[in-house]
């Protein structure tokens, strides 16, 4: 038997296999290619850095969603703790064909109760667009929905004091 028959015929038993080894990699591939532009490493090229301080990042990570209007318009590109402040620096890479004004305002929001958290942009007013190295100065941090929901758990057995020398009023 010759070596190059038994290939062919070995390859011709086997090309089930071979399908499916063919197919394993074209998906692995594909994945470690949607895991890069999911977390923010596939950012879109020449987007404009901008930063913001946040006192809450609650349920935001590199890759998260910027939007404006529930559109996404860039990635959170790079978090850390601003060591003065004590308030998480956030990076966004903003889609640069988006011309938002210079004094928008940048919120962390999520889309209901169970719903993916993402950081919001507000437009404001300015005639100047956002320019790459700029900060958002005007930011509000994520709400804390279990200290929400303790607080109001809490304040509900109890009945408002009354004013010190404040009369009762006559029962009827």
């Amino acid at each position: 038997m010759e070596p190059e028959l038994s290939m062919k015929s070995l390859f011709r038993e086997n090309i089930g296999e071979a399908l499916v080894g063919l197919f394993v990699v074209v998906f692995a591939v594909w994945f470690i290619w949607f895991a890069w532009v999911s977390t923010g490493g596939g950012a879109k090229a020449g987007a404009i850095h901008v930063t913001a301080l946040f006192p809450n990042t609650t349920g935001i990570n590199v890759g998260s969603e910027v939007r404006v209007a529930g559109m996404k318009v860039g990635t959170v590109s790079a978090q850390q703790l601003d060591a003065q402040s004590f308030q998480v620096k956030t990076t966004l890479a903003l889609d640069p064909a988006v011309k938002l004004p210079a004094d928008s305002s940048a919120a962390i929001t999520s889309e209901g109760f169970l719903g993916a958290t993402f950081v919001s942009l507000i437009p404001g007013g300015d005639t100047v667009p956002l320019k790459d190295g700029d900060t958002i100065a005007d930011t509000q941090g994520a709400m804390d929905l279990m200290s929400m929901v303790g607080q109001f758990i809490n304040k509900s057995g109890s009945a408002p004091a009354p004013a010190e020398g404040a009369a009762e009023a006559p029962k009827p």
